[in-house]
């Protein structure tokens, strides 16, 4: 006879839904719109079967199937129903919820457990397993918000942003057009190749390497909240301000890490080339490039980050009305906070699909390099 699939999170889930049961109801008597019997039980009997079956010599992907479907389906009833009924919570509710956590919890160790076959299977693990993650701390921001009755101008739950991005596309679109992909590509683009090409004057000419690292380090340094108003009476109040500012941000960072990179190829290799007759710029772009590469995309996907950053902020000091910064410093003076935040989610997601696309590009570059191939 097979064991058991014991697991902490599964016993302590099974004893949530028994103190859930002896403190019904889910919400306060005063609440305008309580959960019906049928929906009580449902969610209970949900959240119970699923624990028990994930303790079932099952196999892995069977049980995280279940475990998968169960705590996602019970705490969705559970936040369908909170809806409307904002600090109504009582504690069997938070029960529930909790019991719905341990279970996805329970879930994701599953997943870990999983061996793949193929690499389809690695990647869709590789993918699901931080979705749940993440879909859990909306879960627990949107059971926050709603159960305790925060005040949505602190702290709006994450479907009231959701349907604030829903209904604010085209405002949406039009901020992205003026920060992303005017300001923050167009600065990124000179800063990082102004960069790369001062690096390489830098490592032919000693002078300049001397010179310029200890200023780069200093300028690093730099406060952006003092540079954008600078930049901002120098350039005018429209983009190319705001790409000013990002091109000085990503500037240094690309000019240090190529600097390093490039002395990163041996002396063993130098000499080797050397063997072969090979001329100062031979090397270059034969090995010393080639062995600069991990640390040049270092320094790319350092920028696509500081670049997002200094664009929205700069745009605090001034820019036409249009804009992921002016529209957040506009909006919450207005006290119309799920805007902000929705502009926060859409600066987010930028970010995340810019870094995403350099890592990609740093896979298919530096496939040879020990990080990327897992040697």
């Amino acid at each position: 006879m097979k064991k058991l699939n014991v697991s902490w999170q599964a016993l302590i889930a099974l004893f949530l839904c028994a103190a859930a049961l002896f403190s019904l109801p889910l919400l306060s008597e005063a609440a305008p719109r309580p959960f019906s019997d049928q929906t009580v039980t449902l969610v209970i009997v949900i959240v119970a079967a699923t624990a028990l079956i994930s303790v079932a010599p099952l196999p892995r992907l069977y049980c995280a199937t279940v475990l998968l479907i169960g705590t996602h389906e019970a705490a969705w009833m559970l936040l369908s129903g909170i809806a409307g009924n904002e600090g109504m919570a009582a504690k069997s509710f938070f029960f529930l919820i909790a019991a719905c956590w341990l279970l996805a919890w329970r879930c994701v160790t599953v997943l870990c457990e999983i061996k793949s076959a193929s690499n389809f299977e690695s990647s869709f693990l590789r993918l699901l397993i931080p979705a749940i993650f993440g879909a859990w701390i909306l879960i627990l921001w949107e059971t926050a918000t709603r159960g305790a009755g925060i005040p949505f101008v602190l702290l709006p739950p994450p479907s009231a942003i959701g349907t604030r991005i829903a209904a604010s596309l085209p405002i949406l679109g039009e901020d992205v057009r003026q920060t992303i992909f005017k300001a923050v590509l167009i600065g990124y683009a000179v800063g990082c190749a102004s960069g790369f090409i001062v690096a390489i004057l830098a490592d032919r000419v000693a002078f300049l390497r001397r010179g310029l690292l200890p200023i780069g380090n200093m300028v690093s340094a730099l406060p952006i909240i003092g540079v954008a108003p600078i930049m901002v009476m120098w350039f005018g109040f429209d983009w190319p301000s705001k790409a000013a500012v990002v091109i000085i941000m990503t500037f240094f960072p690309m000019l240090v890490n190529t600097v390093a990179g490039l002395a990163a190829s041996g002396s063993m290799e130098r000499d080797l080339m050397r063997t072969y007759a090979s001329n100062y710029w031979q090397t270059l772009l034969k090995l010393r490039l080639p062995a600069a590469m991990p640390f040049i995309f270092n320094a790319l996907k350092i920028n696509s980050t500081l670049a997002l950053i200094g664009a929205i902020v700069a745009e605090f000091f001034g820019t036409p009305i249009v804009g992921m910064g002016f529209r957040i410093s506009t909006e919450i003076g207005r006290m119309n906070v799920d805007m902000v935040w929705a502009e926060i989610a859409v600066a987010a997601l930028a970010g995340s699909i810019f870094y995403g696309a350099v890592a990609l590009a740093e896979r298919a570059v530096t496939f040879w390099h020990p990080s990327i191939r897992g040697g």
